[in-house]
C-alpha cells in the first residue's frame, strides 16, 4: 500500500498546482535558478559530473545551485520536492521511483543490468517511453539521462577470518544496511542478509560503532566515505549494477525555451557521459588503494549469488508489477 499511498499523495500536490512554484523562465532576462539536491558529498562523481559539466553548459540562462550531503532535502524525500515546485532537480534512484511506481523496481533487480553501457541502451530504448511518461504525467518529475553509479559489492567489518563470504548462505544474520525503500530492502534479502534501512549520511559512524556489519556500495563510493576506514573486506558481488537518473521538475522545463530545453538536455546528456567515464574509470583503480588500507577484497561464488538473488524475484510481489515482456526485451539489449 506504501507504493500507492505516496502516489496519490504526490498525484494530490500536483493537482493543487504547487509545482507552478517551481522557478520558471524569467521574462525579464534574469537568469533562473536550478536548485539540485543530493545525499552524495561534492566530491561523489555524479556531484563532480553535475558541477563541472551541467552547470557550465546552462549557464548562460541558469545559476546552478547544488546541496549535497542530503542538506537541502533528505535521501528519498527529493521527488516530492520536486512534484511541489521546492526543487529543481535531483539524482535519483530506481529503488526511489518504485515507491511511486512498483514497475521501476525492474530497473533495481539483481543482476539485471549488465555493464554502464548496457544502462544507456536501456535507458534510450523505447521500452523506458512507458516509464518517463508516468513519471512526467503523475509526480511532474522529468527524466533526462541515466547516470552511472557502478557496480555494488558487499563490504563488512568482519575480516575474512571471522566471515568468509562465498554463497548468499553465508550472510546470514549479517546486518546489512541498505536504503529504507522497499526495491532495496528487498534485494537486501534477497542477498541473503539482514537488510536494516539506514541514511546514507548515517553509514560510516554505524559502521565504526558497530550498529551494522555492513554496507554495499561501488567501489569509488568507499573510498568518497572512507569506508574503508571501518571495514575490512569487500566480497565483489556486483549484485547490482546501479544507476541514477537526472531528475528534472517538468514544469520548469515546461517554461524553458525550445533551445534552452535542448541545452538542458545536452548538459545532462554531458554530465552523465562523463561521470560514467570517470565511474568506470575509478572502479578500474581503485581496488589496490582499498587494499593498501587493509581491506581484503575477492570474488565469491557468483553464480551461487546470481542464481540466488534472481530466484527471489520469481513469484514475487515486485516481480508482479513488471510489464508482460520488459525483461525480455532489456535481456535482448545486453551483449
Amino acid at each position: 500500500m506504501l507504493n500507492f499511498t505516496r502516489r496519490a499523495a504526490i498525484a494530490s500536490v500536483a493537482a493543487l498546482g504547487l509545482a507552478a512554484s517551481a522557478i520558471p523562465a524569467a521574462a525579464d532576462g534574469h537568469k533562473m535558478t536550478f536548485t539540485l539536491a543530493t545525499s552524495g558529498s561534492e566530491s561523489d562523481q555524479r556531484s563532480v559530473a553535475m558541477a563541472e559539466v551541467f552547470a557550465p553548459m546552462v549557464a548562460e540562462f541558469a545559476d546552478y545551485q547544488p546541496g549535497y550531503n542530503g542538506t537541502l532535502f533528505a535521501q528519498g524525500t527529493e521527488l516530492e520536492a520536486i512534484a511541489g515546485g521546492n526543487l529543481t532537480m535531483s539524482i535519483a534512484s530506481a529503488q526511489e521511483l518504485a515507491q511511486f511506481f512498483p514497475e521501476f523496481s525492474i530497473f533495481a533487480t539483481g543482476y539485471v543490468h549488465q555493464d554502464a553501457a548496457h544502462q544507456v541502451r536501456v535507458f534510450n530504448d523505447p521500452l523506458m517511453d512507458p516509464f518517463k511518461q508516468t513519471v512526467e504525467d503523475e509526480l511532474g518529475v522529468k527524466l533526462l539521462s541515466v547516470m552511472y553509479l557502478g557496480r555494488r559489492h558487499v563490504n563488512l567489518r568482519q575480516t575474512r577470518e571471522e566471515l568468509d563470504v562465498q554463497t548468499p548462505a553465508d550472510l546470514a544474520g549479517v546486518n546489512l544496511r541498505m536504503p529504507g525503500t522497499d526495491a532495496w530492502q528487498f534485494l537486501g534479502a534477497a542477498l541473503g542478509a539482514s537488510p536494516t534501512p539506514l541514511a546514507f549520511s548515517e553509514v560510516y559512524t554505524s559502521l565504526s560503532s558497530g550498529a551494522i556489519d555492513g554496507q554495499d556500495n561501488p567501489l569509488p563510493t568507499v573510498v568518497d566515505q572512507k569506508f574503508y576506514e571501518v571495514t575490512k573486506q569487500i566480497a565483489l558481488t556486483s549484485h547490482l549494477v546501479d544507476l541514477n537518473y537526472i531528475a528534472f521538475s517538468l514544469e520548469t522545463w515546461n517554461n524553458l525555451t525550445p533551445d534552452q530545453q535542448l541545452t538542458v538536455q545536452r548538459a545532462a546528456d554531458a554530465a552523465a557521459a562523463y561521470g560514467r567515464l570517470k565511474q568506470l574509470d575509478k572502479e578500474n583503480n581503485l581496488a589496490d588503494f582499498i587494499r593498501s588500507q587493509g581491506v581484503e577484497i575477492y570474488t565469491p561464488d557468483l553464480e551461487a549469488f546470481r542464481a540466488h538473488v534472481q530466484a527471489q524475484y520469481v513469484g514475487s510481489e515486485a516481480a508482479a508489477s513488471w510489464p508482460e515482456g520488459v525483461l525480455e526485451r532489456i535481456n535482448a539489449l545486453g551483449n
